[in-house]
């Protein structure tokens, strides 16, 4: 499968080319119009005469026409993908090198730094894209969604990426998916990927922004109507006059976030900005292929005329009276209008006073996104004014940064004081090392990127995050404080005039350095480069399937109170060296999970001898013994990244099922994937009768079949049983999963017959 650095033309005339007839089958059988997420679905069925489309019920195939990888999980994805036995990958993949690139002084010599520290996963994913046909980007060529943005979304296509706000994609009218490792290896090696087919949530969007509003301000105000589970299990779709009136990158923005409301994916229709963008960026004939079948890259015309006979929910915003939002502390969903923001602020206790403002990573690095910021910076500079606190600034690409270095606007923000970091995630993530504040000392950052939980940016649960566009992020650094309002208060008499924006350069894009690898064709000479002694790779053994027994009273690792993120399961920062070396990540295992027992994060009682430890310590002492034991969550288990580490490192260590009063979507798809049990309690209440010593029960494991309650008995410490039921999401094909020990397994199997 040969890969360029864009999608070739054919895949696209293969997409295009089956489109109106598929779009004509869906409404057969839908028998009604359908919507522009309806129509790009039906294009990628596995099989279009048979499949289940039954919203939120049926498990659904599909085929994407590629495949996107960041450096972090791609590691593990394709040490998943060598035990397969295939020569080469079934679709156009690629790799993205940009989550191990540390923000520390400056670009240049942090990337100099990560080159040296991380040559050996470098080398690897180098050598293993090589081997089996994988475009490979060098690090600092970007950020993994700006790059797919740039050279591969196209209108009405649809990828699955190993990484939550893949679909930042959506933005060019693409259903781009995140998903873990195992659902990537399905479709590398040509098999499905399977997913419970979506609900739809439409957002229907009337006038236009205008000053301070920015298209960040329309998915923060979405995150707050819908809360960061609202969206699980549907397709959120933004439509209107609204939508047609913002920027392709605009609308990734908007899409991209949507992985904080736990929406399957985003996506906007076809239309002239998109095109423009297209253009823009060197695909002028994606655009004139995309403009013959124009009519089915947007919902049908009676759907825009009615929306609510064809959404499950409906969402109206006026885009003229969206105001600007900060949405804080902690959570994303927690939005503030800037009129209110300093005096909720004193009223929570937060810190008032901002120490460090940061504008880029994924979800706003776009070349509008920095004219808007620099116009800024422009004004205040010429008044004598500078940020007051430290200002940090990511672009999304190479070609994002080459531009805009050439356009002068990097000079303009490093004019107030601003520090340019390398084309890679850094701080959005928890790549950054800093050193400005002491972790005990509770302060307040503001940026443009998209997750904001505790610790997630610095590694300092007292840091107290907020997100913004990046238009309010560099007004609040020049002002200092949370206590401003930038659309009427002055900065040292200073008031600052709206922000202006240039949607494309009107000098074009400056491509930059080129960091694309494409493979050779000669894969079957490439040795992937492994070394047995790292500490940073490990190759992977096959998990044991399971052994037709019942689970009997196994003991409870931890009992997460609150919010229990991927980020608490399998935390990021210093942790992401270990992304290749199961073993070794799994010493990260709950270390930032709340113990509802203890009180106390990432610590917990081993039932083997009594002691308090670290709950990875535990695990390891459980696996080491041979003893398997149950973790349980609370609302929106695993809610957060796609990191697949979540599911793999309690299944690595003798995990056998998580309970929860709900899961997110890739949480919950990602256990299921690696042959973890992902069990709902019936009655959330149950939850709350869960002991420290208590022991749990899995029963009629051999009758497991979907949609049938498990039933569960909980075993006091004085010999007491408390039974209760648990619902599971099982398909026919998950059940196997689970029997064979983990999806990958069944593919080995297939592949080895």
């Amino acid at each position: 499968m040969a890969v360029s650095a864009s999608t070739p033309l054919e895949l696209i005339d293969q997409v295009y080319g089956r489109l109106a007839d598929r779009v004509a089958l869906g409404r057969q059988r839908e028998g009604r119009p359908l919507t522009l997420t309806e129509k790009i679905l039906w294009n990628h069925l596995a099989d279009p005469t048979d499949a289940g489309t039954e919203r939120g019920r049926s498990y659904t195939d599909f085929h994407p026409d590629r495949v996107a990888m960041q450096d972090a999980t791609a590691q593990m994805a394709l040490l998943q993908f060598m035990t397969a036995g295939l020569p080469e990958v079934a679709v156009p993949s690629t790799v993205h090198c940009d989550h191990l690139i540390q923000a520390k002084v400056g670009a240049d010599r942090d990337l100099s730094f990560a080159l040296d520290a991380n040559s050996e996963v470098y080398e690897f994913l180098r050598t293993v894209s090589a081997k089996y046909g994988i475009g490979f980007w060098k690090p600092g060529s970007g950020i993994i969604h700006q790059v797919v943005l740039e050279n591969y979304a196209f209108p009405g296509g649809m990828m699955i990426g190993t990484d939550s706000h893949t679909p930042n994609a959506g933005g060019l009218g693409m259903v781009a998916i995140g998903v873990g490792g195992a659902d990537a290896v399905d479709v590398m090696t040509g098999f499905p990927f399977n997913v419970r087919y979506p609900k739809l949530i439409g957002v229907h969007l009337t006038g236009h922004l205008s000053g301070w509003s920015a298209a960040k301000d329309v998915i923060l105000k979405v995150a707050e109507i819908l809360t960061v589970s609202g969206g699980t299990g549907a397709i959120v779709e933004y439509f209107g006059p609204g939508a047609a009136s913002i920027s392709a990158t605009g609308k990734a923005t908007i899409c991209n976030m949507g992985a904080e409301i736990g929406a399957t994916t985003s996506v906007f229709a076809y239309d002239d900005a998109v095109a423009r963008y297209l253009k823009a960026t060197g695909r002028e004939a994606i655009a004139d292929r995309a403009n013959a079948v124009a009519a089915d890259l947007r919902a049908d015309d009676e759907v825009l005329a009615d929306p609510g006979r064809f959404f499950d929910r409906l969402i109206e915003i006026n885009l003229s009276d969206l105001q600007p939002l900060v949405n804080g502390p902690h959570s994303p969903d927690l939005a503030h209008e800037v009129a209110s923001l300093g005096a909720e602020a004193k009223a929570g206790g937060w810190p008032l006073e901002i120490s460090a403002a940061l504008v880029g990573s994924c979800t706003n690095s776009s070349y509008e996104d920095i004219t808007r910021a620099a116009s800024l910076a422009r004004q205040a500079s010429a008044k004598g004014l500078r940020s007051k606190t430290q200002l940090l600034i990511t672009p999304g690409s190479e070609q994002v940064r080459a531009t805009i270095e050439r356009d002068g606007l990097l000079s303009d923000l490093e004019a107030i004081g601003a520090t340019v970091l390398a084309n890679a995630c850094g701080p959005c993530i928890g790549q950054w090392e800093r050193s400005d504040v002491d972790a005990a000392t509770p302060n307040t950052i503001i940026n443009s990127f998209n997750r904001n939980f505790p610790k997630r940016n610095d590694g300092s649960a007292n840091t107290f995050a907020f997100v913004a566009s990046p238009d309010m992020v560099v007004a609040y650094a020049l002002a200092g404080t949370l206590d401003f309002n930038p659309l009427t208060d002055a900065i040292d008499g200073v008031k600052l005039d709206e922000p202006v924006g240039e949607e494309l350069p009107a000098k074009g894009f400056d491509p930059g350095e080129s960091g694309f690898l494409a493979p050779s064709g000669l894969g079957a000479n490439v040795a992937v480069a492994v070394d047995p002694h790292s500490d940073r790779l490990q190759l992977l053994e096959p998990f044991a399937p399971w052994d037709g027994n019942d689970y009997i009273e196994l003991p409870v690792l931890v009992k997460a109170q609150g919010k229990c993120t991927t980020d608490h399961i399998s935390a990021a920062g210093p942790w992401l060296k270990y992304r290749g070396h199961l073993e070794n990540i799994s010493g990260n295992l709950f270390l930032g999970a709340v113990n509802a027992f203890t009180g106390e994060a990432g610590s917990g009682k081993d039932q083997l001898d009594g002691k308090i430890k670290p709950l990875p310590d535990i695990a390891k002492h459980y696996h080491e013994s041979g003893q398997a034991w149950i973790a349980i969550g609370d609302q929106n288990y695993g809610e957060g990244s796609s990191r697949e580490h979540a599911a793999m490192e309690p299944r690595y260590r003798n995990g056998k099922v998580i309970f929860a009063r709900s899961f997110a979507r890739i949480a919950e798809a990602n256990l299921k994937k690696q042959g973890v049990l992902a069990l709902t309690f019936a009655d959330p209440a149950t939850y709350d009768l869960i002991e420290a010593d208590d022991r749990i029960s899995v029963l009629g494991l051999a009758d497991l079949a979907p949609d049938v309650p498990v039933r569960c008995r909980i075993t006091k410490a004085d010999g007491t049983t408390v039974d209760f039921t648990a619902t599971q999401t099982l398909s026919p094909e998950q059940i196997d999963w689970f029997r064979a020990g983990s999806a990958l397994n069944i593919i080995r199997q297939k592949f080895s017959q």
